[in-house]
């Protein structure tokens, strides 16, 4: 197996976790989780997204989020864009990473942002060249890669040709989503492989929901191909609205935990990281959905 020497994590909980979590939360909050997970070592903290407040009124106060932000050297901060509008607002409150976003499925893209996908990717194109323009670094999310809620499984050409498409928009970095958790190791294997002929493997990342126990096992089955860039999200935050029953992302401190046992070096200190999950928990009032986070808790216990 040849696994990558090392592994950059990308926590999400501040964005994709936090927007769909019902208990609304002061600025200070998101700014002090955002600030304990840099302390953790981890390399790339999405910090928010600039969205409509009426679709996601979470993410309302991301430029005061970043305003009041102490940014860790070396940490990357990047936010989610959805036009145009969204990129003046980034622009302004000085980010220097985006990310934009498509989905594999049609009724997905039509249900998530009305529109098609090849009208979706059109609709990011003057977001791209702008940013790149400005010389801002910019990551592409696929959602559904593995399943839809809306038409099942998702055929994997479909996939390749969402994530070429991001790509030829000038992505740096396509992040492969199971939006609704429904892969399996070898259906994970199956996409990433056939996503890799488009797109080269150190541009890919992958992105598990945990909804049917499988993630860690995916990522695992992923990392056996090359693929060295692992979304996730502290305590396991987030959800997907548009799929009921669809849990949250796979625990960044269950990911930490397998990576450490596999010799794969990620710079994240795993006692600091469950200590910014203990902390967010606390705010939502919710427990971990991290196994090794309620682990470590009952050794101190």
């Amino acid at each position: 197996m040849a696994f990558p020497k090392s592994v950059e994590v990308v926590e999400v909980g501040p964005r994709d976790g936090l927007q769909n979590e019902a208990v609304a939360l002061p600025t200070a909050v998101k700014v002090a989780l955002i600030e304990r997970l840099a302390e953790a070592g981890c390399p790339v903290v999405e910090a928010g997204a600039f969205v409509s407040p009426k679709w996601v009124p979470q993410m309302a106060d991301t430029a005061e989020v970043l305003a009041a932000l102490k940014k860790k050297p070396g940490v990357r901060y990047p936010v989610l864009v959805p036009n145009e509008k969204g990129l003046e607002r980034a622009l302004a409150a000085g980010v220097e990473e985006i990310a934009v976003f498509a989905a594999a499925s049609e009724s997905f893209s039509q249900r998530n942002i009305n529109c098609s996908i090849a009208e979706s990717l059109e609709r990011f194109r003057p977001v791209a060249a702008a940013a790149k323009a400005q010389g801002l670094r910019l990551r592409g999310y696929v959602s559904c890669v593995l399943g839809c809620p809306y038409e099942g499984e998702v055929p994997t050409a479909k996939v390749a040709e969402v994530a070429g498409g991001l790509t030829d928009l000038g992505c740096d970095e396509i992040s492969l989503g199971d939006t609704i958790g429904v892969g399996t190791p070898q259906r994970a294997q199956d996409m990433l492989t056939q996503v890799a002929a488009a797109v080269p493997m150190e541009r890919l990342a992958v992105h598990f929901h945990d909804t049917y126990g499988q993630a860690l096992a995916n990522i695992l089955a992923c990392l056996e191909l090359g693929v060295a860039t692992v979304d996730s999200a502290v305590a396991g935050l987030g959800g997907c609205p548009y799929a009921k029953g669809a849990s949250g992302n796979v625990a960044s401190e269950d990911v930490v935990y397998m990576l450490n046992g596999l010799g794969i070096e990620s710079g994240i200190d795993l006692d600091r990281l469950a200590a910014a999950g203990a902390f967010i928990c606390e705010a939502l009032g919710r427990p971990s959905s991290s196994k090794v986070a309620l682990a470590l808790a009952g050794q101190a216990a």
